[in-house]
């Protein structure tokens, strides 16, 4: 079966590489014979044994007959979504790593594939190497799923254990996390919550059916968490995460919100730590199983792609029943009617433990000379807000808690 690739960056670069390694393999283990035939970039890479292969013309690869799986790894929206939308109408199968394009414009496309009888697949653009999308979709199609949470953001749950585990303040984790290479020169996406609300996004269309955008979800990334915060929630049996969680309502709406989150000690999500991540699915049926491994890297998320490869050409007459429907109005619930607990540090100043007793009755409170810090009991979050603005506390910072 003949391939092309377009893009040819860490993920392009780690397919062509993999499908090259692993042909044999492959071919034992699944009966697919895989050939990468063109790759497709704008850039040159004259030393590369791939040279052979490149072009940088669009056109070689949709007016090619032969190419019947084509690996979109470019990243962002143009010219991605132009490029898969005329290979689906070419009746050519798409596999993508590129969760942009498919958080917002996946129920486009998967139309237009199954207008075409194709697949489009993107078991890499969540979780990486970690399998979450086809275990959701075949393994778990028998359960009800009534919640999804997890770590999926490697960047920040990396900077969170060491603010957790080495006493690290945030802009010295983030360094470091850079000179790594586990962030980017420019990690606005990571540490404020982007690239994970994407993630949620396309999990939550998937699981409940039908497309969340991400302007739909309030997102809060972890620049505002500081060591004092990690340090009174282990005073309290908790680590800080950045969770994305998405979860049906008693009145039928979705509650989806990403944000720090306070994780009991004795959940499974609160020992994923370093670049790992996890995603915690609840079904009727199973209970509660934890997915889990690291989310990024060439070799990882190339093997999910391929993965998606091998979907193909196991269903090249047919299509994959996969995907969702169209957004649907009023299906994400106000964040802000939810009820939550709420972790909240103050300032340990006049009568502020009266003023806490008073404002949130049953509230757990710990102390230092300079700071106060609680939990409320559960109210929404509207109303949390709104007592912590009418009062005279100063307030340091407010992290939502899970019950994960």
């Amino acid at each position: 079966m003949k391939i092309a690739v377009m893009g040819f960056g860490v993920v392009g670069s780690g397919v062509a590489n993999l499908i090259k390694k692993n042909a044999a393999v492959i071919k034992e283990n699944t009966g697919a014979e895989l050939e990468v035939k063109r790759i497709l970039d704008i850039r040159d890479f004259e030393n590369s044994e791939f040279a052979p292969l490149m072009t940088k013309n669009f056109a070689d690869i949709e007016n090619d007959d032969e190419i019947e799986v084509v690996v979109e790894t470019m990243g962002g929206l143009n010219p991605a979504f132009e490029f898969v939308s005329r290979c689906l109408k070419r009746k050519k199968h798409v596999v993508s790593s590129n969760k942009e394009l498919v958080v917002q414009k996946g129920f486009e496309l998967l139309s237009l594939a199954r207008e075409n009888n194709v697949n489009f697949l993107f078991e890499a653009s969540v979780g990486g190497g970690i399998p979450i999308i086809r275990p959701i979709s075949r393994c778990l199609a028998g359960n009800r799923i009534d919640s999804i949470a997890g770590i999926l953001n490697g960047t920040t749950n990396f900077i969170m254990t060491k603010m957790i585990m080495e006493r690290t303040d945030f802009s010295s984790a983030l360094a470091l996390a850079q000179e790594l290479g586990y962030a980017e020169k420019d990690p606005t996406a990571d540490v404020e919550g982007i690239d994970t609300c994407r993630k949620i996004c396309i999990l939550a269309s998937l699981v409940f059916g039908n497309q969340i955008y991400p302007e739909k979800v309030h997102t809060e990334g972890i620049t505002k968490v500081t060591l004092e915060d990690a340090e009174f929630a282990g005073s309290f049996g908790y680590v800080i995460k950045l969770i994305a969680q998405a979860r049906k309502l008693d009145n039928g709406k979705l509650y989806i919100i990403v944000s720090p989150a306070l994780v009991s000690k004795g959940s499974m999500l609160a020992g994923v730590n370093d670049v790992f991540n996890a995603c915690l699915v609840q079904g009727d049926m199973t209970g509660d199983i934890l997915l889990y491994g690291k989310g990024a890297g060439s070799s990882a998320t190339a093997s999910a792609v391929v993965g998606d490869i091998i979907d193909c050409a196991d269903n090249m007459e047919k299509r994959k029943v996969f995907g969702w429907k169209e957004e649907k109005d009023g299906m994400v619930e106000d964040y802000l009617m939810v009820p939550v607990s709420l972790f909240v540090r103050v300032k340990n100043e006049n009568s502020a433990r009266e003023e806490i007793e008073k404002l949130f009755p049953g509230a757990k409170i710990l102390e230092n000379a300079e700071e106060l810090a609680f939990i409320t009991a559960e109210e929404t979050q509207k109303v949390l807000f709104e007592k912590l603005s009418a009062s005279g506390l100063t307030v340091l910072s407010s992290i939502r808690v899970t019950t994960y």
